[in-house]
């Protein structure tokens, strides 16, 4: 029992430590899962002197912290924005991983004199891009981009991690047994597709389960979370167990669920958002403590080179190959590019060679560590400078909210919503409440007053309405905070405006000609738009149409395109070099080059 205490204290102390100094990683903007990291690392053999040497232990451990960061990256996924992304983001899932791991192989050779079997399998285990970094920098961080490029890194970080974990696993089993390139064969690809197959079947029928269970038992909110963990982590396991991927259908079964109407959805959420911070302290920690910082040196020079090559060579040639067919601009592919991080799902795959026997298995975890920690300093830290550098920030479309939305009991087609007056909200300058919503309550200066006695409100105020789920965003706008930038900003919205309703051929006569399809013929500019983003347009969404570039000013309250906006000049190169450029921009300068051409020899041939 002594033992036991002590154990637990000492945990619950590091714990503590990692949740303090979330506060001052937020306040200096340090990459938060780099500061939990180096804080097991603090705590181990070479800091204080923990000696924690347990790797399966560290291995089932970190895959269930995992599959609880996955579950709820998906809960908090959109459908639309898993639709606007799906097939870019599975593409880099995929092929991406696949592509990374064969090209940092070179280095790896180069650099560690390793075979190319065993550059594959390290490859393998760095391919992935983290989860839980990429959620908490794009969405805690508040860099504000295009939600189609948001959208891709969020999907591709959550299912990217089923590739890199069957490439490793298959690999480190290549290696440890010597069999080499001789063994892969017909089997590892059916192995491969059952994995997936299965992943997707069983995490729908999870998330139907879930959903149909928390409808079905609503008699005490308290227990619906943990409801919840319990039938996630239930697909997860069982999928794993009938020889599918847990990660990929824990993911899939978290977009499903997290996209339909649930009792008690938003305790959910709250308690989603506590234990994922929890898994999170919890899986760095212990990867740290895993660690020995004394035997980096030897490796240190290597691995740093690795890392650089990592993130300057093999993810950005593996990313641009992987994108070329989608409409992404050279800006775009090479913010996704950049926003590679490795976290603890590599460190946590550097396990297997060890738990698999392959020779220097310890080589594999140590320079992986090096590797995730190099990503973590380098890009944790300027992801929103690169993103500004490359013009890819765009102003919000509303200014910041401040509410809590409260779930009605049964199948009430209402919802309780909070707001606490802001500041410059256009509640405070007049704007009056939607009829449709229904205020019932203010709370001021800590007393409750009824909403037709309260008068007019004032900042601070807490402002309880009952309105229908799919008008809160509606009314999001009405309690909005002021947005910094103006709406007719020339630079990120185009020098002028046009109705989306005019005919497209308008703009082919004045830009063109030529410029239309067959099928694009009698399209309105606004159908144009859609039709060239794929069906899909969104707030500050910009396709190039010959010599401009044609941008989405303003939706409507269904996703309408309401105002376009021109820009005379079209979107800078993100680089002189011939990179990151996308098919329809390669196909773009070569039509511009012969059109040049053409405009040359012409008059010449007219002189002779």
């Amino acid at each position: 029992m002594e033992a036991f205490y002590i154990i637990l204290l000492v945990g619950t102390v590091l714990v503590l430590a990692a949740a303090f100094s979330s506060l001052l990683a937020f306040r200096f903007g340090a990459p938060l899962l780099l500061v939990f990291l180096s804080i097991g690392l603090l705590a181990g053999v070479d800091g204080l002197g923990i000696r924690f040497e347990n790797y399966p232990f560290t291995f089932m451990l970190g895959s269930l912290a995992l599959a609880i960061v996955l579950f709820d990256s998906g809960f908090s996924t959109p459908v639309h924005s898993f639709r606007i992304a799906a097939i870019p983001s599975m593409t880099l899932a995929s092929v991406g991983v696949v592509l990374t791991s064969v090209i940092f192989a070179f280095g790896a050779t180069l650099l560690l004199g390793f075979t190319w079997l065993e550059g594959m399998l390290l490859g393998s285990i760095v391919a992935s891009t983290d989860a839980a970094a990429v959620f908490f920098l794009l969405r805690i961080g508040g860099i504000n981009i295009r939600d189609k490029v948001r959208s891709t890194l969020e999907v591709e970080s959550g299912t990217n991690d089923p590739m890199a974990i069957f490439l490793t696993v298959a690999l480190a089993e290549l290696v440890a047994t010597g069999q080499g390139f001789s063994g892969l064969n017909l089997h590892f690809l059916m192995l491969f597709i059952e994995e997936m197959g299965l992943g997707v079947i069983f995490g729908l029928l999870g998330g139907m389960m879930i959903v149909w269970v928390l409808n079905r038992f609503t008699s005490d909110r308290g227990l619906a979370p943990i409801f919840v963990l319990a039938l996630a982590l239930l697909v997860f396991s069982f999928t794993g167990t009938m020889g599918g991927s847990g990660f990929l259908a824990v993911y899939v079964a978290g977009i499903y669920a997290g996209n339909k109407r649930m009792f008690a959805k938003q305790q959910i959420i709250r308690f989603n958002e506590g234990l994922t911070w929890l898994a999170q302290i919890i899986m760095f920690l212990v990867l740290g403590l895993l660690a020995t910082p004394s035997q980096f040196p030897v490796i240190l020079l290597p691995a740093i080179g690795l890392a650089l090559f990592l993130i300057f060579v093999a993810r950005p040639i593996a990313v641009w190959l992987s994108l070329l067919p989608y409409d992404f601009t050279q800006q775009e592919i090479g913010f996704v590019a950049w926003v590679g991080l490795r976290g603890a799902v590599s460190i946590l795959l550097a396990i297997m060679p060890i738990m698999s026997g392959v020779e220097n298995g310890p080589l594999f975890f140590n320079t992986t560590f090096i590797i995730v920690l190099v990503s973590l300093f380098l890009q944790g830290w300027t992801i929103r400078p690169v993103a500004e550098y490359l013009g890819l920030i765009i102003p919000p479309r509303i200014g910041a909210v401040d509410k809590v939305e409260l779930d009605l009991p049964g199948k009430a087609t209402h919802e309780l919503v909070s707001y606490r007056v802001i500041k410059d909200s256009p509640i405070l300058l007049g704007e009056r409440i939607p009829r449709w919503a229904m205020p019932s309550l203010v709370i001021r200066d800590g007393r409750s007053i009824r909403y037709q006695y309260a008068g007019r409100l004032r900042e601070g105020d807490q402002v309880y309405l009952f309105v229908t789920p799919t008008y809160i965003k509606l009314l999001d706008r009405v309690f909005a905070s002021r947005v910094p930038v103006e709406e007719d900003d020339a630079e990120i919205f185009g020098a002028f405006s046009i109705s989306p309703s005019r005919p497209a051929k308008e703009l082919d006569a004045a830009y063109g000609p030529g410029l239309l399809l067959p099928a694009e013929q009698n399209m309105t500019v606004g159908e144009l738009m859609n039709h060239r983003l794929g069906g899909h347009a969104d707030y500050a969404d910009r396709t190039r149409f010959g010599s401009v570039i044609l941008i989405v000013r303003d939706l409507d309250e269904l996703a309408h395109i309401r105002s376009i906006g021109i820009s005379l000049e079209p979107v800078e190169p993100a680089t002189n070099l011939p990179i990151f450029i996308n098919m329809r921009e390669i196909a773009h300068r070569i039509r511009d080059r012969l059109r040049k051409y053409r405009g040359k020899t012409v008059p010449e041939r007219h002189e002779g």
